[in-house]
């Protein structure tokens, strides 16, 4: 196992988690609500914001499973990573020039740094199983993600502070506060990007493959044979399911949690400091459950994190207080990293060697699309009740149904589907 290379690809996490902090969570909704939609109603500008996400969701999720068969073929994970990293990068720091009533503009750009952010990640995934090996998978992929967690929460500290202060740092506005802390995401992702760029490299081809006439038509063709052949993965089939009503569950209680809390009186001061609660307590405990995946199997690390959702959920249901979110907030971030970080390494587990990217893009298509069903049955569970506090109960559902399916998975007999599939593929060949 190379260390170099191992802690090359885990700083990446640390470096693209600007984005995902600053740019997604916490400060450009507001800036695009206040500042890039100012000019029309805010319901609107609510709207114009969900749309921009599906848009760019809806990108990825085409792209990803046709860039990941067509980089596996040639061996080039590493060139589509870059490309889509600094299309983030730059799409970022090109947020510096929206000023007021330029919501399409800003929208164009929150697409593209979307589409570049998740875009890289597909690749950046499929690197887990080649830089890790083993029982090695489940702690660098914890490492990664508590690095993430670090990174974000320095950052994003860092920029709360300015943006609430920007006379200290001789800004003439919180605006100017803002668009200065897209310049620091975009210099941070680039320069804790560079030891992944320098030191990770692709598995270089062990057989010579023909130049295809298009690369288009490789990429469909190859994501069609995947679907054709998915009955040979059934282990790999059952987890993704799995995966995708359990991270419904947590995708729901991220993008939902500042809307649930204000619904019942607590403030936007508290929920903000709650958020950077969760980043820095998510940063001991992504490397916890990385050693306890160690000690009583990855699988069984997932599902103790999975219980103590469902725990975070009833104890939501009767919160009332400041006090009570500090609480949930502490305890998500107690097991949101080691959930996200086991989920990963399970699946590159059970992944086929030679189709990591490709398959990653079928894991990050899941992991986008299972952010839809959850605060929809949210809202319409809350709307027909007439309680956001139904609503955040009806989650329960998919962590159940989600930890009864993962229960049924036998990994050892997942990673032998993955090998028997790739040796029959070879042997005919």
């Amino acid at each position: 196992m190379n260390k170099k290379i191992i802690r090359s690809w885990a700083l990446y996490d640390w470096a693209n988690s600007a984005f995902a902090t600053t740019i997604m969570a916490a400060v450009l909704p507001i800036f695009y609500t206040y500042v890039a939609a100012s000019t029309i109603d805010p319901t609107l500008a609510t709207s114009y914001w969900g749309y921009t996400q599906s848009i760019a969701v809806l990108i990825v999720a085409i792209l990803a499973p046709i860039l990941g068969a067509i980089s596996d073929y040639t061996a080039s994970k590493m060139k589509f990573l870059r490309f889509f990293a600094i299309l983030g990068m730059l799409s970022t720091l090109l947020l510096v020039f929206v000023d007021s009533g330029e919501y399409f503009f800003a929208s164009l750009i929150v697409i593209l740094g979307t589409v570049g952010f998740s875009g890289a990640n597909v690749f950046y995934d499929a690197f887990l199983p080649e830089v890790a090996k083993g029982s090695n998978i489940d702690r660098v992929s914890s490492m990664g993600y508590a690095l993430g967690y670090f990174g974000g929460g320095i950052l994003l500290a860092i920029n709360l502070f300015m943006i609430q202060n920007p006379s200290w740092f001789g800004l003439a506005s919180e605006t100017a506060g803002t668009k200065l802390a897209f310049v620091t995401v975009s210099i941070w992702w680039f320069v804790f990007s560079i030891p992944l760029f320098t030191n990770v490299k692709d598995h270089t081809l062990t057989e010579h493959k023909p130049r295809p006439t298009s690369y288009v038509k490789l990429g469909f063709s190859r994501v069609g044979r995947t679907f054709k052949e998915i009955n040979q993965y059934k282990q790999l089939t059952l987890f993704l399911v799995a995966f995708w009503l359990y991270n419904d569950g947590i995708s729901t209680i991220i993008v939902m949690a500042t809307s649930y809390g204000a619904s019942i009186g607590i403030g936007s001061s508290h929920m903000i400091a709650a958020l950077l609660i969760t980043q820095f307590v998510g940063i001991p405990c992504t490397f916890l459950f990385g050693w306890l995946a160690e000690r009583i199997t990855g699988k069984k690390a997932l599902l103790f994190s999975l219980y103590v959702y469902v725990v975070i959920i009833l104890l939501g249901f009767f919160m009332t207080s400041a006090v009570h979110f500090y609480i949930l907030a502490t305890l998500v971030g107690v097991v949101q990293g080691g959930a996200q970080a086991l989920s990963r390494s399970l699946f590159g587990k059970m992944a086929p060697p030679d189709r990591h990217a490709e398959f990653f893009g079928f894991f990050g298509i899941s992991s986008k699309f299972a952010a839809i069903f959850g605060p929809f049955l949210f809202a319409t569970v809350g709307a027909l009740t007439g309680s956001s506090r139904m609503g955040i109960l009806s989650i329960l559902l998919f962590f159940i149904v989600g930890v009864i399916l993962l229960h049924k998975i036998d990994v050892h007999k997942g990673i032998e589907e993955a090998e028997n599939a790739t040796n029959h593929k070879l042997a005919t060949r």
